[in-house]
């Protein structure tokens, strides 16, 4: 019995877009929404996993993102590619009122508002990176050049740690 995957804000954007994607669902594990986990209930290589981080920049406001699950995101890197002096993480409790996404369930796509969006420059090396479909349970595999067109974002180095291809 296949179960209907529902569309989401993120892949409804795509579908208004025409850009292909699949909807790729995996079992979440409400104690642990982390890349790691996602990548390993889904059976996915997690260097192919991308997460959503949301910042606020001290001159440009809410930016966001998207780098592979097992790296850390450098501050001063990100602060660069958005033109800010300095930034930090979004509180948790913020983001579903700036987002309209919930922690593990965040997406590049479909957000209430469209925020400059900076993706790992790494990306472009993957024939397909996932990312969340705006729910938890629900990835996105895409091709990084539509995800940029789709997210109107740029690659930039925003990486501390680099995961090895």
């Amino acid at each position: 019995m296949k179960e209907k995957l529902h569309k989401t804000n993120a892949a409804r954007h795509l579908d208004g877009l025409g850009i292909a994607y699949r909807l790729v669902p995996y079992a979440v594990d409400e104690s642990d929404v982390s890349a790691l986990h996602v990548a390993a209930a889904a059976g996915e290589n997690i260097d192919q996993v991308y997460k959503t981080l949301v910042l606020r920049g001290d001159k440009t406001g809410y930016f966001v993102c998207v780098i592979p699950g097992a790296a850390e995101l450098d501050l001063k890197a990100a602060a660069r590619a958005s033109g800010n002096k300095s930034c930090e993480m979004l509180h948790v409790k913020d983001l579903l009122p700036v987002t309209g996404y919930i922690r593990g369930g965040c997406s590049p796509l479909g957000m209430k508002k469209a925020f400059p969006t900076f993706i790992q420059e790494d990306c472009l090396l993957w024939d397909f990176i996932f990312v969340s479909a705006g729910k938890r349970g629900l990835q996105i595999r895409i091709a990084p050049a539509d995800l940029l067109r789709a997210a109107a974002a740029q690659t930039a180095a925003l990486c501390a740690t680099r995961p090895a291809h």
